[in-house]
């Protein structure tokens, strides 16, 4: 196959069609949400769940099914799919599990800066980390191999810069060909119960022994340079910038980096008379060298904060710790689009005076001016749990000002439990559940989920989740559903009378994204051309 010019995205997608990947799927979550779109328009098999721990279990049903999956999510999804990924290391896989998740160091569009590299550690999960786009399709067809031969699931950690920057790609010749899917039952080897757990565990740690003695952890090395005095370890897209920010340096880059090449590591290091661990994020390849005993420098820990650049690992290398320029200009703020239906929304929150607790997505914006009516925001679906918290906790006359408001991919994603924790354990003074439905996951890209009752090629679904329906079946009564835009005196009134009333009431806000109707109305005119 001809030379590509691909992102990391792009790359993985094409691996993916080339190794024979049986299902893609995941959550849309910049910067990872390219890759299922673009195997899906390479005529690969792409699908997005409802959340990443969702996505990562039917994952599994495909690898333990000997076929092979690709599993896609951002590094805070990776907390979700958690539980799974834990005992999933246990089960192990018949075929093959990639989980290609997409640090974001720097928090560009994320809620925190934690390190993938951890839940490796901390799984018992193979990992592999690319540097470019190159290695992002070599090491996805990597990880299937691994993840067959091992029979574990595998972890390709990504970052911002490998997901969205552009390299030469040469992709394989021919595509992988696999013998058809199949179910061998396994009952001690898949069911989790505790006296299978215990030996699963033994195997767990076997597995990755044998993995560590393999000859995998040398031929994923890279070792480039010939200056005796300095030596550098790094690993991903920290491994590029330390070879511009010092050409004549020898770099060594593992490209395994769970269970990692230590006694490789060692021996570059006493071959050095200086070693430096340059890295982004944790201190992850750092605390493994010196628990192990190797003589190697950190970096200061002022540049465990934000992304790396060539500019930043030359002060790392040159022991430079004065304060780091800033930009000259701040960068414009983001703000809600100016037709956009959530300012309607927030108009009226902030005229209410109330207490939001609010959600992920691009109604988060609504925290800026010249609203400034979000008071809290944690994670995906915590919305509807903080709010009933502050309902319980305030006294009555502040608690009646509190409302949970979530958007429409965030509700499904999870936003449901705290909808059945709210008619389970109601507050005294009730409370209002505000979901902000424009019909799409606008703020990763316009991206469907089971509420708009489109697939991820934004053709019809089989169904259309109702949340008013799901709302009256738990018990709560009182739900109502107004366009903010249309209806804009009826809706403040209605939240109005809600907070007033002390009872449970969901309010679905719907009105269509107008960059997702425009775009909708693209792809069906070119389905009819």
């Amino acid at each position: 196959m001809a030379e590509q010019f691909l992102t990391g995205n792009e790359a993985i997608a094409q691996a993916a069609l080339d190794g024979a990947v049986s299902l893609g799927t995941g959550y849309p979550g910049t910067p990872s949400t390219e890759i299922l779109e673009r195997f899906d328009q390479l005529g690969g098999r792409a699908q997005w769940a409802p959340n990443e721990k969702v996505a990562l279990e039917v994952g599994l049903g495909v690898a333990y099914g000997n076929a092979r999956a690709l599993v896609t999510m951002k590094h805070v999804g990776l907390n979700v799919a958690a539980d799974a990924l834990f005992s999933a290391t246990y089960t192990g896989v018949a075929g093959g599990l990639v989980l290609a998740v997409a640090d974001d160091p720097g928090m560009h569009s994320s809620q925190n800066e934690q390190d993938t590299r951890r839940y490796a550690e901390a799984a018992g999960a193979p990992m592999l980390e690319p540097g470019d786009a190159q290695e992002a399709y070599d090491y996805t067809l990597q990880g299937m191999e691994i993840s067959a031969r091992f029979q574990l699931p595998v972890i390709l950690r990504l970052t911002t810069r490998v997901c969205h920057s552009k390299t030469r790609v040469t992709p394989r010749r021919d595509r992988v060909g696999l013998p058809a899917p199949r179910y061998e039952r396994d009952i001690p080897g898949r069911v989790m119960i505790p006296g299978y757990a215990r030996p699963a565990h033994v195997r767990l740690r076997e597995r990755l022994a044998a993995l560590a003695a393999s000859e995998l952890p040398e031929a994923l090395l890279r070792l480039d340079g010939n200056d005796p005095q300095l030596g550098i370890i790094a690993s991903g897209v920290a491994a590029e910038h330390a070879r511009e920010a010092a050409p004549n340096a020898r770099v060594l880059k593992p490209g395994l980096t769970h269970p990692l090449p230590l006694e490789a590591m060692r021996r570059f290091a006493e071959e050095a008379e200086r070693c430096v661990v340059i890295e982004e994020g944790d201190p992850y390849l750092y605390t493994a060298a010196r628990a192990a005993g190797i003589p190697v420098e950190g970096r200061p820990e002022s540049f465990r904060f934000g992304e790396l650049t060539a500019d930043r690992v030359r002060r790392i290398l040159e022991r430079d710790e004065s304060p780091e320029p800033q930009p000259e200009a701040p960068g414009k703020p983001p703000r809600l689009c100016s037709d956009c239906s959530h300012r309607v929304v927030f108009r009226a929150l902030s005229n209410l005076d109330c207490i939001v607790a609010g959600d992920i997505g691009c109604y988060t914006l609504g925290v800026m001016p010249p609203f400034e009516a979000m008071d809290t925001c944690v994670c995906m679906g915590a919305s509807i749990g903080v709010g009933l918290g502050l309902r319980h906790a305030l006294p009555a006359h502040e608690a009646r000002r509190v409302v949970s408001v979530i958007g429409d991919s965030t509700f499904v994603h999870t936003g449901l439990p705290g909808l059945a924790e709210m008619a389970y354990n109601p507050p005294e003074t009730g409370h209002v559940v505000l979901i902000l439905d424009n019909e799409t996951t606008a703020m990763t890209g316009l991206q469907e989920h089971p509420g708009t009752g489109r697939r991820l090629d934004h053709h019809p679904a089989e169904n259309k989740l109702n949340y008013e329906a799901v709302a009256l079946a738990l018990g709560i009564h009182h739900v109502h559903t107004v366009d903010p835009t249309t209806q804009t005196e009826d809706f403040e009134r209605l939240l109005h009378d809600a907070l007033a009333a002390e009872r449970l009431t969901l309010i679905v806000a719907r009105h269509p994204c107008a960059l997702a109707e425009r775009r909708l109305a693209a792809f069906q005119a070119a389905q009819e051309g």
